[in-house]
């Protein structure tokens, strides 16, 4: 369906670009629509977005304008996301764009008047300074990520203040909406899984390492009866978690700090939990964190590590040097995700003995689900708090994010791996507990 105009333009160009039918409707500025006559649109406010991507003609140039409100999906997000990964994945098989494709696509940017100098990105967008991993700026990064206000959060993440991949019980796919148990279950049997695997009794000490707002700290030492440190790096985050310990009855038996794992030397614990800290260190540093870690746990300790990971399948166009992404340039600065084999073979080289790696990637790809109706719900509320750039930024990570899980192009695996006594003990049962099965 085409009605001319700008949209007919850019509609007939994509479609020989891409070799196929445009995989979403198109309307643009001047009123006009071409595509697809149902489904979700994909809306081109202002010629800004073409300028945006005529100077970078990549991911970094497509998020720029959603951020800035010139890109924008009317209808179902996540169904449009899927149609167009599909769309971008024959794109990538059919290679790359030649001289005379950007020739074109020129000529039509001079045609529709959105030929101009190159825009200031929007605001959102964080370069960060400074020594890569340096103490400084990993606090400048995780305080871009989390410092985005604790009721901004509430609103997303809703009354377990958990920022992971939760465990839904049930093999349903409901939810909240769909009957399949609500977000806040699936956040505590997730928490509940952790103490499980560290094997938690009463009095045992616990290190979270990236405690967040408090919920894995408060559901050991209420649920389990251990004594519990949790650290982070965000300030908001901390002063939350207190509060929400002290509210507990429990800031005889948790301490929140505001410390780098670095910095951790209060040692030995029985149990020390990483859950989503690890996509924040870079493969650099993984030699120092494990031989950390290792060292905080007595012998017979285990180590609970659960973080998101990439595919360790060969990349499209080989060993190319990879590009600013998305969520580099808004999301997580400086984070860097590694294949589970390297988690598991770095971890066995700081000492550790890996026992156990369950994959939770369907897991994730639904708490993000959830996560996006939850910001969708609140969304005035959320635009208030933080902004709408950075309301629209959170909106499209998450809802994109999902869709990668889906793909298997990302995962998020729990790494159970022990400090084994001198003589090779373990201390672990000799039969996998059934709480701990898929």
């Amino acid at each position: 369906m085409s009605t001319g105009g700008a949209a007919g333009r850019i509609a007939g160009l994509v479609e020989r670009l891409l070799g196929r039918p445009l995989p979403l409707a198109i309307r643009t500025w001047d009123g006009a629509q071409a595509g697809p006559g149902d489904g979700p649109v994909l809306v081109i406010r202002s010629r800004r977005a073409l300028r945006r991507l005529l100077w970078q003609p990549d991911e970094i140039g497509l998020a720029r304008a959603w951020v800035a409100g010139e890109l924008d999906i009317e209808g179902d997000l996540d169904e449009a996301l899927v149609r167009l990964d599909a769309a971008l994945r024959d794109l990538g098989d059919r290679g790359r764009f030649t001289a005379a494709d950007r020739t074109e696509v020129i000529r039509l940017a001079v045609v529709l008047g959105a030929l101009g100098p190159p825009l200031k990105p929007p605001p959102e967008e964080v370069v960060l300074a400074g020594d890569r991993h340096s103490r400084g700026r990993d606090q400048a990064a995780i305080s871009h990520h989390y410092d985005v206000g604790n009721e901004f959060y509430e609103i997303v993440l809703g009354p377990s203040m958990v920022y992971s991949c939760a465990y839904w019980a049930d093999d349903d796919g409901g939810d909240e909406d769909g009957g399949g148990g609500t977000l806040e279950d699936a956040q505590r049997a997730k928490n509940e899984l952790i103490c499980q695997k560290l094997g938690l009794e009463p009095g045992m000490r616990l290190l979270d390492v990236g405690s967040g707002w408090g919920s894995l700290v408060l559901h050991a030492a209420q649920e389990h009866g251990v004594e519990a440190v949790g650290v982070t790096l965000s300030v908001p985050q901390a002063e939350y978690a207190k509060q929400r310990v002290a509210d507990a009855g429990l800031s005889d038996r948790v301490e929140i700090r505001v410390q780098d794992w670095r910095d951790v030397t209060d040692g030995p614990f029985d149990a020390v939990a990483s859950v989503g800290m690890a996509e924040h260190l870079g493969a650099a540093m993984w030699p120092e964190y494990a031989a950390r870690l290792y060292g905080l746990l007595r012998p017979g300790g285990r180590l609970l590590n659960h973080q998101i990971v990439r595919s360790g399948r060969p990349r499209a166009g080989g060993m190319t040097k990879p590009r600013r992404t998305f969520i580099d340039a808004y999301v997580f600065p400086d984070g860097e995700l590694i294949p589970i084999g390297d988690v598991v073979s770095r971890l066995e080289a700081g000492g550790f003995e890996v026992r156990d790696v369950q994959a939770l990637r369907e897991h994730y790809a639904r708490t993000l689900r959830a996560w996006v109706r939850d910001l969708e719900r609140g969304w005035h509320r959320a635009v208030e708090l933080a902004g709408e750039g950075r309301a629209r930024v959170w909106r499209l990570y998450m809802a994109a994010s999902a869709v990668s899980f889906d793909a298997a192009r990302i995962g998020v695996d729990q790494v159970l791996a022990v400090r084994p006594h001198r003589d090779g003990r373990s201390d672990l049962p000799l039969v996998r507990p059934v709480g701990w099965s898929l």
